[in-house]
């Protein structure tokens, strides 16, 4: 018996030891990292400029490999993360308020409890853009022409049930107008559509316009203070506007991530957000960064959760 009972705890011991053993060789093979919007936009670059230095922090010869998976505001690319096994070999980007409104004007096949929360780097603000030939080149122009007839001004925005969309609802309160909505599948077509003169203004955030100013008017910034990204800019508030609102960006795994390989990827966000040469890449691309990870990021998701959830309620947008 007690022979028996000394070759089970031995199994069960080089099973454990086993088990640790791989877990600590994460990672053994490439990391998908799916981007649920087209190449080009804000989201994208975030993904391609975290990219290496992820490989970087994880070490082993990690490779990082961006996956686009553009369409339905964000939804296809974060539920082929969510459905992902949750290994550590998948993890996507991931989008407030937008990911949450999903599961409101929809039948998502995720919520608020298929991920596991890794780390959110990026609190970028919404501003208002028009095309650089534009006679509209002031918050008070654009209000005016706003006023004189409803529905005038057509708006590109990258989806409905976003930061974009969250924040024209606001601006047509604070304006007192009605605006014309032209959503497209992600910021990037919405600001070339802008620029091609084929709608009035757009809604977009900062890191998505700071490499365009010769080619936008920018009116204004969604911030409580002037952003050193954007020189010049007034904020809406200092133009009589109570408008603070953007965009937060991060990344996901499937829910049910060993805890190692939990840890392994959130200290290989700090370490990436500490390292001088990313925080000089996402300045140079326009991204201003802003990390939370782990349990806090899982807690803001759900204060975002509850936000698109009363604006759904007041103002549903399907």
């Amino acid at each position: 018996m007690i022979t028996k009972f000394s070759t089970i705890a031995a199994t069960l011991c080089l099973a454990s030891i086993t088990s640790t053993q791989a877990l600590a060789d994460y990672p053994e093979k490439k990391i998908d990292l799916i981007v649920g919007y087209a190449a080009g936009g804000g989201t994208d670059v975030m993904a391609r400029t975290v990219a290496p230095f992820l490989e970087q922090y994880l070490g082993d010869d990690a490779t990082v490999v961006v996956k686009n998976m553009p369409g339905a505001s964000g939804q296809i690319g974060v539920t082929a993360t969510a459905q992902a096994d949750p290994d550590g070999y998948t993890i996507g980007t991931y989008n407030l308020p937008g990911m949450m409104a999903r599961t409101l004007d929809r039948n998502a096949d995720y919520d608020a409890d298929s991920f596991t929360y890794l780390a959110n780097v990026v609190d970028d603000p919404n501003v208002i853009v028009t095309p650089k030939s534009s006679d509209i080149d002031s918050m008070e122009k654009l209000v005016a022409a706003a006023q004189e007839r409803d529905g005038a001004i057509t708006v590109s925005m990258s989806s409905l049930g976003g930061d974009d969309h969250f924040f024209l609802i606001r601006l047509s309160e604070e304006t007192d107008a009605e605006y014309t909505i032209v959503p497209f599948s992600g910021s990037a077509p919405a600001r070339s559509a802008l620029m091609g003169g084929h709608v009035a203004m757009g809604i977009i955030n900062l890191s998505e316009v700071v490499n365009f100013r010769d080619e936008l008017n920018v009116l204004g910034i969604a911030t409580n203070e002037r952003s050193e990204l954007l020189e010049g800019v007034p904020t809406f508030t200092e133009q009589g506007y109570d408008l603070v609102n953007g965009s937060l960006r991060g990344f996901i795994a499937p829910s049910g991530l060993p805890e190692e390989v939990e840890a392994s990827l959130i200290s290989a966000f700090e370490k990436t957000y500490e390292d001088p040469k990313f925080q000089e890449a996402m300045l140079k691309s326009g991204n201003p960064i802003s990390l939370t990870t782990g349990d806090d990021f899982q807690a803001l998701n759900a204060e975002q959760l509850e936000l698109a959830e009363r604006v759904w309620e007041s103002s549903p947008w399907k």
